[in-house]
């Protein structure tokens, strides 16, 4: 398998006094309920070395433990419907001004709950702060994904949740395959660390942030869940 990066996307970036190159592992479109350490043996195991760092994709976590919900399973409501009409849409998608996702929120917090965090929010925007809608709510929210399928139709229909014990996985990778991982929720505008290995705790997390900041693994139909960080010679 030759190693590259994504298109568009630096092959370097300087970390720590490091400079680290990120390789972008191509894959199938991975299937909800598929093994995840199957996807790790038969992807990156080959052109894994020790001393590498591999970044997942909360995506194929989430969708190999099952973590969706269908839009079956979430009926917009009239509040639901006019929150969504405020939210300010970025490059990253629509979010929470799609009802469906605004419908998760409130069936997840509550009503009350979500209606705080709207009003906050507003407040907040006001004095040029930004997040606090999602800051106030549960992580579940912030990181529910799907539900748009401009870049994925895949997607369109169904919502993908934040994958469940992410530091355990992460763990139980390394103890079946001796792959020393991190989870994070990335785009091109944020990145967030989900969970990492206990190999990993010398790390700082802005540190690790750092290593895939510009999202190398891309947020279109790249199919590369997992990107092979690995220090430059």
């Amino acid at each position: 398998m030759e190693l590259r990066p994504n298109e568009g996307k630096a092959l370097t970036v300087r970390v720590n006094g490091g400079l680290y190159a990120r390789y972008a592992i191509r894959t199938h479109f991975v299937q909800v309920g598929e093994s995840f350490t199957d996807l790790v043996e038969r992807y990156v195991k080959p052109v894994y070395r020790p001393g590498d760092i591999v970044s997942v994709s909360e995506k194929v976590v989430a969708l190999c433990q099952g973590r969706i919900v269908t839009e079956d399973q979430v009926k917009p409501g009239l509040w639901a419907k006019i929150l969504s009409r405020f939210v300010h849409q970025t490059a990253a998608g629509p979010g929470m001004g799609l009802p469906v996702k605004m419908q998760f929120a409130i069936d997840r917090c509550g009503l009350g709950a979500v209606l705080k965090a709207a009003v906050c929010a507003g407040a907040d925007k006001l004095r040029g702060v930004h997040g606090t809608f999602y800051d106030m709510l549960d992580p579940e929210v912030r990181g529910l994904d799907g539900f748009f399928g401009r870049d994925i139709p895949e997607y369109a229909h169904i919502g993908i949740r934040i994958p469940r014990e992410p530091d355990r996985v992460c763990d139980q990778v390394y103890e079946k395959t001796g792959v020393v991982m991190m989870i994070v929720d990335a785009n091109d505008l944020t990145a967030e660390l989900l969970g990492r290995g206990r190999r990993l705790r010398d790390w700082t997390v802005s540190q690790l942030l750092a290593l895939i900041r510009d999202n190398p693994a891309g947020q279109d139909r790249q199919l590369t869940p997992f990107i092979l960080i690995r220090k430059a010679e």
